[in-house]
């Protein structure tokens, strides 16, 4: 490791930028911002990645072990995980954390689901009813 540097998650969280850009990942502060034109999926990706603990980001894309030695020159310090901010629970719909108006439209997109295709098949029907020749 390049330095034994301990950072606080509010100064490393600071470094979101293009032309700045630090990440968290198992513990590790790596300075990037070399590597944001290289980085095969683009700097997008990097830069999703700034101001959390981007190790499950890292691990959930499967990189090689060519690219887990070639971030060890990136290697700045270390993150105080003291101060790293616990997950945020996703609250998911019903649960809380959802607007009620959006519970009404999503059942009115149901009921169209059902209604159209049987509107479509009665049409059809009558259709072929009409025009049929005996």
């Amino acid at each position: 490791m390049a330095s034994s540097k301990v950072y606080l998650f509010d100064e490393i969280a600071k470094h979101n930028k293009t032309k700045d850009c630090w990440l968290i990942i198992s513990g590790k502060v790596y300075d990037v911002t070399s590597f944001m034109d290289d980085h095969p999926g683009g700097d997008e990706v990097l830069l999703s990645s700034t101001g959390k603990d981007a190790t499950n980001d890292f691990e959930d894309v499967g990189h090689s072990d060519d690219a887990r030695e070639m971030m060890e020159k990136y290697v700045i310090g270390e993150v105080d995980a003291t101060t790293v901010p616990t997950k945020r629970l996703y609250v998911g719909r019903g649960l809380g954390g959802a607007n009620p108006k959006d519970d009404k439209q999503g059942a009115l997109i149901k009921i169209l689901q059902l209604l159209v295709p049987l509107l479509i098949l009665g049409l059809a029907l009558v259709v072929r009813t009409y025009t049929k020749k005996e």
